[in-house]
């Protein structure tokens, strides 16, 4: 009887140890260098320091409802009511975003950059995949809205998890810009996590996710089943692009497919031939720029950069 209460303590000791790991790897998700992210980006030439530095800009500090400061730039070039949030992936920063904000400069619009609670200069402790960062761009929109007034004119770029952030935003929060473009999205937590579970920690999903849904609902405070966009997608009115590459085998672009196919409205759909995970711009920059010019022409009446 011992030795079954001895291997029963044994098991459960290794089973609750492995949804701490589990769980840790997801609150605390290990981040790219910073320094490692600067230079990826100059050796790139997608980040060009002296010409940013150029452009005329603000530091912005936003306060998160969450008690921390969310740290932006806000790039006003232009004398428009036009504007684009670019919100990042996880392990990146805001210079991540730079190449998304030039791009959006160059047809017009000003942008705002910041960075996810948890990354780059923003305070928070603990990464949520969506969850608690859909609030702080809630935040985030509603200052640029006050900001610059109800005449504003406003679209929002995500990028992997940035985009299943601006997804969870628009379905649950708020319909509360004129476009979105959602770049390689989860369309739902537990399915993603289903499959790097199997793909990375060789388990049976069903063994893992509900003990890491327990860990995580008692450590931080939100459930896994509740980061979902595609639970929501439906709610969102207003034009999305979806962005996908066909190489993707981190986010799947089965995903990408099936929030397009729930989302009801005005959509497009673009999946790029080559490159992986939140590299279909990197890798495929003509194209994409292409679909963002059709995009834009068709649901945001904006002519084709000079």
């Amino acid at each position: 009887m011992r030795k079954a209460f001895r291997t029963l303590f044994v098991l459960l000791f290794f089973w609750l140890s492995l949804g701490l790991y589990f769980t840790n790897r997801l609150m605390y998700m290990k981040k790219k260098d910073e320094e490692l992210i600067l230079r990826r980006e100059k050796d790139a030439g997608r980040y060009n320091p002296d010409e940013f530095d150029s452009l005329p800009k603000r530091e912005v500090d936003i306060s998160s409802p969450f008690g921390y400061t969310i740290k932006a730039q806000l790039v006003e070039p232009h004398q428009t009511n036009r504007y684009i949030i670019i919100s990042h992936g996880v392990t990146e920063t805001k210079i991540n975003s730079i190449k998304y904000a030039n791009m959006f400069l160059e047809r017009g619009f000003n942008t705002l950059i910041y960075d996810h609670r948890r990354h780059g200069e923003s305070g928070g402790k603990t990464t949520s995949f969506g969850h608690y960062e859909k609030f702080d761009l809630k935040t985030v929109v509603d200052w640029l809205k006050q900001e610059k007034g109800s005449q504003l004119e406003l679209g929002i770029h995500g990028e992997s998890m940035g985009a299943a952030t601006m997804l969870l935003y628009a379905g649950l929060l708020e319909d509360g810009a004129d476009f979105y473009i959602a770049d390689c999205p989860f369309s739902d937590f537990k399915e993603q996590l289903a499959y790097l579970i199997k793909k990375d920690f060789k388990l049976i999903p069903g063994l893992l996710l509900p003990l890491g849904d327990a860990l995580l609902r008692l450590r931080d405070k939100y459930s896994i089943r509740n980061v979902s966009p595609i639970s929501v997608i439906e709610n969102i009115k207003h034009p999305i692009l979806f962005i996908h590459s066909q190489k993707d085998d981190f986010i799947l672009p089965t995903m990408t497919k099936d929030l397009f196919e729930h989302k009801k409205g005005p959509k497009m759909l673009f999946l790029a031939a080559n490159g992986r995970h939140a590299q279909s711009f990197n890798e495929n920059r003509a194209d994409y720029e292409r679909v963002i010019d059709e995009f834009l022409q068709k649901y945001v009446d904006h002519p084709l950069p000079s």
